[in-house]
């Protein structure tokens, strides 16, 4: 039995369970949405490398969490083909051969409840049954360190360029997670709260979230910050996309093609 990557698409907004944003960046970003699917891939960045990945293995849609080419609104698309860039060249001319559909999943899976970023990101940390019942995001723990935290977290996300912001030493137990880039605001709103230790988000600027957090630690008004870049903060939810997804896309594999932490850092 065929099934498309249109009807891949309409079973995951039955799985979402709430009507799409009026605007939204969730919608095919290439190939045939109507041609017959013969694996599907979920990953958190449709890199060159997953979609390498994808196509060895018979995945030919490929749903993504991030943008395709670089931008989260799609602005930059038709600029960097203008102006030929090598990279989206190569990139868009793979997907073309290969005969891969990509669909952009990033909204509506924020916006399930509860977010499935967050809730594959507490699943591999094991909070899930820390968490505040009435406060998404914000998870009490078993007393531990600052140092130890983010190691915890850099071992069970595989985020091999974790920084922290902080003395490692310190004590923290509760812990607001922001996967990905949420912004300034909901970085220093978290870093304010008197009940919380620590936040733990997957990027932030230096100059905003980063000055603020040494600020707080400073002044003795917070405890510190966990940076563990966006790709690992948020990959383990396209996990829990494709553990939910598969029993509803029966007729062809479900599998997560893990997007790569693209830093490194450099041993002291």
């Amino acid at each position: 039995m065929l099934v498309t990557s249109r009807q891949v698409a309409e079973r995951i907004a039955e799985l979402v369970g709430v009507p799409p944003r009026a605007t939204t960046v969730d919608g095919f970003l290439a190939g045939d949405p109507d041609a017959p699917v013969r694996g599907v891939a979920t990953t958190m960045m449709a890199t060159l490398d997953v979609l390498q990945r994808a196509a060895a293995r018979g995945l030919d849609l490929v749903i993504t969490h991030e943008p395709l080419y670089f931008d989260h609104h799609g602005a930059a698309d038709e600029a960097l083909e203008a102006e030929a860039d090598p990279v989206h060249a190569a990139k868009s001319a793979f997907v073309a051969e290969h005969g891969l559909v990509v669909l952009h999943l990033h909204d509506a899976w924020h916006d399930r409840r509860p977010d499935g970023i967050r809730t594959g990101t507490a699943r591999a940390l094991g909070w899930l049954d820390a968490e505040r019942a009435d406060d998404p995001g914000v998870y009490d723990l078993t007393p531990t360190t600052l140092g130890a935290l983010a190691e915890h977290v850099a071992d069970a996300l595989g985020a091999r360029a974790l920084r922290y912001v902080g003395e490692p030493g310190t004590p923290v137990s509760a812990v607001a997670l922001q996967p990905g880039f949420q912004g300034f605001a909901p970085n220093r709103r978290a870093l304010a709260r008197p009940d919380v230790d620590v936040i733990v988000i997957g990027e932030g600027h230096e100059w905003e979230t980063g000055e603020y957090a040494a600020d707080a630690v400073t002044a003795g008004l917070g405890t510190g910050i966990v940076v563990v870049g966006h790709v690992p903060s948020e990959q383990e939810g396209m996990a829990e996309l494709a553990r939910l997804l598969a029993p509803r896309v029966p007729e062809v594999p479900v599998e997560l093609v893990a997007t790569a932490d693209p830093f490194r850092t450099v041993a002291r």
